[in-house]
């Protein structure tokens, strides 16, 4: 039987909801520059976009150790964290990329994404279904990947909104790269130029 969790009505294409550490006296992470993020040119169609930045020290409300991470997209893991990402609209869909500078363990993630394969999410009286499922990610050297694609549904029907996820960890670095609807973007390939653009401006 799958398992059933309370569901935000709007499903945010980069599930970064986050709360302020009050009072928190830790050295906040390096900033991530907006140099770093993926160039508008390296996305076909050079569409307009709007970037955003992560608070400084922001920790994760939700901490439940269930299927809500997962559903959500919520890759971002709780404690200080400095991030910045943009999101676009295309003409089939809507792709966003999020660049943060924390550690991030995305074997345990994926691992956590298998047994939240298909979950019934509760949206007050109307409950969705989450599909995912995990697709070979890029090989990339010293750095832990993760590529799954999700599918939001009503009970009973086979289609509905997809999502595609790619992500790359390696140090203090995370990278998610992320579509909504049917953009036709080899997301694998813009994950990895968006990873090999960032890094000697965050100076690895």
């Amino acid at each position: 039987m799958a398992a059933r969790i309370r569901f935000l009505p709007v499903f945010l294409i980069i599930a970064a909801a986050t709360a302020t550490i009050s009072g928190s006296t830790a050295k906040p992470p390096p900033t991530v520059p907006p140099a770093a993020l993926l160039p508008a040119e390296a996305i076909p169609g050079t569409p307009a976009r709007a970037e955003f930045a992560v608070p400084e020290a922001p920790s994760t409300t939700d901490r439940d150790d269930g299927c809500t991470a997962v559903v959500h997209g919520r890759l971002l893991p709780g404690g200080q964290v400095t991030a910045r990402g943009f999101q676009t609209t295309l003409e089939s869909g809507q792709l966003s990329e999020l660049l943060a500078r924390t550690r991030t363990d995305l074997k345990a993630w994926t691992a956590q994404a298998r047994r939240c394969a298909q979950v019934t999410v509760d949206d007050g009286d109307l409950p969705t279904v989450s599909t995912l499922t995990l697709n070979t990610p890029p090989a990339i050297p010293g750095a832990e990947t993760l590529s799954y694609q999700q599918v939001l549904s009503l009970p009973g029907q086979t289609t509905g909104l997809r999502l595609r996820t790619v992500a790359i960890a390696a140090d203090d670095v995370l990278l998610v790269l992320r579509d909504a609807g049917a953009t036709d973007l080899d997301l694998d390939a813009l994950a990895v130029a968006a990873w090999q653009h960032a890094g000697p401006r965050l100076g690895r």
